[in-house]
């Protein structure tokens, strides 16, 4: 997810200074700025959402009211409304409204904060344990903000921007694995879960963090049957796939990836096939060692990965060059870190295929491709190699968007 700055939209926020989250002066109002999008929570009417940062807004300054045991209400200064988890909800992707204050004991109007360093923090409500989150890692104006379980996105955390005391905030680090990107370290398993045939997924499928084994052989063998498949609209996440996992995961329509880590990609990390339109996404998690691609976009739509670490594989997304049928493609790439690796994105440019490429780290693949231009052709026969793009209408993706290491 290149250093994310905090001057957007044109906007300088040249009279606010960032606060410490160990430090928070319950006298004053500050900005609430999402790391991952660099805009700010607003209290709009009787919803919460993002907007690009304004430090005059009303609507985006916030008192911290202490609540005590260290927790705060959130209380706008336009409205004099609190920040609130609509019915008390516990669910992901929960309602996050402005309403007016309950009592002390309306946990759900109350957030703990977790310090994440340099002026950044996590908002975790009392009644749910859920951190705030800017859903499906939107960077859009009036993208709404909910809860999701705390996965320590980038999306999840917000810049405290103290009002009016003159100087800058402080940029987000650059994505090091660290708080400001995708987490380099593997997760650690939290048991051990053997199947012998695909798991279908409708609805939401939370693994607790359990690895799941074992289908297939490891290799890259065509049409092995896949660990997961998912429906259309499925989530899967919180899974670790284990060796051997045979074709990873099958998307039938458009699916959510969260926080799905392969311990070794095999024949393909995910496969999407639908073909009614639409976005799939993968946010967060991991792959390593494969030999070829690790996301192989059959169907048609977009394919949005963010916040990702790759380590040891071939491309990162190969848009299918010979299926049998034959689709414009596109890919957004955002906030990854890739090491070793040959290409980012392939995309047959004949078919009008998009990759949108940003903030991406390179780690030991200073001779890796970024955007390659296939020519794709009919099932049966092999697509063949145009060659690299920069900055056209194929690929969206600036020199400026890569980071070599």
């Amino acid at each position: 997810m290149a250093t994310v700055a905090t001057v957007v939209g044109g906007v300088a926020l040249a009279s606010m200074m960032p606060a410490s989250a160990a430090t928070i002066d319950t006298s004053a109002y500050y900005q609430l700025v999402n790391v991952f999008s660099g805009k700010a929570i607003e209290g709009s009417g009787g919803a919460v959402v993002q907007r690009t940062s304004d430090g005059s807004a009303s609507n985006q300054q916030f008192q911290f009211l202490d609540m005590g045991s260290g927790y705060y209400r959130l209380k706008s200064k336009a409205s004099g409304k609190v920040i609130e988890i609509a019915g008390s909800s516990t669910a992901d992707g929960a309602t996050v409204q402005m309403a007016s204050g309950a009592g002390s004991t309306a946990y759900y109007q109350q957030f703990s904060l977790l310090d994440n360093g340099n002026n950044v923090v996590r908002f975790k409500n009392r009644n749910s344990g859920k951190a705030l989150d800017v859903w499906e890692w939107s960077s859009a104006d009036g993208a709404r903000i909910s809860q999701y379980q705390d996965l320590n996105g980038t999306n999840q955390q917000f810049r405290l921007v103290k009002v009016g005391s003159g100087g800058n905030p402080t940029p987000a680090p650059s994505p090091t694995g660290g708080s400001g990107g995708p987490s380099t370290t593997w997760p650690s398993s939290a048991g051990s879960v053997s199947i012998s045939g695909t798991v279908s997924v409708s609805g939401t499928f939370d693994g607790g963090m359990k690895t799941y084994c074992c289908i297939g052989d490891g290799g890259q063998g065509e049409s092995q049957d896949p660990m997961f498949k998912l429906a259309n609209g499925a989530t899967l996440q919180n899974v670790i796939l284990g060796s051997p996992a045979g074709d990873g995961v099958h998307c039938e329509g458009t699916c959510t990836l969260r926080n799905v880590w392969w311990n070794d990609i095999g024949e393909d990390a995910a496969t999407f096939k639908g073909t009614g339109g639409g976005t799939s996404y993968v946010i967060g998690g991991g792959a390593r060692s494969g030999s070829d691609k690790v996301f192989q976009h059959n169907g048609n739509g977009t394919v949005s990965i963010s916040n990702f670490y790759l380590k040891s594989a071939g491309k990162l997304y190969r848009a299918c060059g010979n299926c049998s049928s034959s689709y414009q493609r596109n890919v957004k790439i955002d906030n990854v870190i890739l090491d070793d690796i040959d290409m980012v994105a392939g995309i047959n440019s004949n078919w009008g295929d998009i990759a949108t490429i940003t903030r991406v780290t390179l780690i030991n693949s200073s001779s890796a491709t970024v955007c390659g231009k296939y020519k794709g052709v009919p099932k049966g026969s092999e697509p063949s190699y145009l060659g690299e793009g920069w900055n056209d209408s194929n690929c969206k993706v600036k020199e400026s968007d890569i980071t070599y290491r």
